[in-house]
């Protein structure tokens, strides 16, 4: 379970950067080893507040960690308060769509929004879902899925495409549309990975074209 720093620091999520600073400083003093050198948990208990301040102060890892939380708590609502039906499927993979969309492809936890989906649809999920038979809700959410699978490396969207074929199974439409989707992962794999030599290459043709010509 992913730690709550915002609790570990008495802050709330809307905290600024000043009230988070001002924050650690009270709580470093309060609970600093030196000051507590008969209580076995303030060494424990400093830690936890070092590691929140670092985590919430520093973009790269507060921007991993918002996305590590947001994932697990929508796993928690779905768990806890949402039964396994066409509808609240849908809503929460476009709840996904449109907070994958906002983030940030170069600073994105590819793990967490690997796992949450892999946990959207569980194999207990896309059984429910095949059983109401709503073909037109399972296409929108295999299409929504499709959408929200495109930062992810082609070896996790191997994995959960093969989920979204078995929701597809008895729609050729959304099969379709699967094999397009898998089509393109591996033309942008294939040319991710060979780009750079295709540029020196290039770039070698060109510098030998304007030596010739030059000449």
């Amino acid at each position: 379970m992913i730690k709550d720093y915002y609790s570990i620091l008495q802050v709330e999520p809307s905290a600024s950067l000043q009230e988070i600073k001002q924050a650690y400083r009270r709580l470093a003093l309060a609970w600093h080893p030196d000051k507590k050198p008969n209580d076995p948990y303030a060494k424990t208990q400093f830690e936890e507040i070092k590691e929140a301040y670092e985590t919430l102060t520093n973009p790269i890892k507060k921007d991993l960690y918002l996305q590590e939380r947001w994932y697990e708590q929508s796993i928690g609502r779905r768990k806890t308060a949402l039964a396994v039906t066409p509808v609240n499927i849908l809503r929460l993979a476009l709840e996904l769509e449109r907070y994958v969309s906002r983030l940030d492809p170069h600073r994105m936890n590819r793990e967490g929004l690997f796992h949450y989906i892999d946990e959207l649809l569980s194999s207990t999920t896309i059984e429910k879902l095949l059983e109401f038979g709503d073909k037109n809700v399972n296409r929108q959410i295999v299409a929504t899925i499709l959408s929200a699978l495109n930062p992810l490396t082609i070896q996790m969207t191997n994995q959960l495409t093969a989920r979204l074929e078995r929701l597809a199974s008895n729609d050729e439409r959304s099969q379709e549309k699967i094999n397009q989707f898998l089509i393109n992962q591996k033309k942008n794999f294939l040319w991710s990975r060979y780009k750079f030599i295709l540029i020196i290459i290039t770039t070698i043709l060109i510098c030998l074209l304007i030596y010739f010509t030059s000449k």
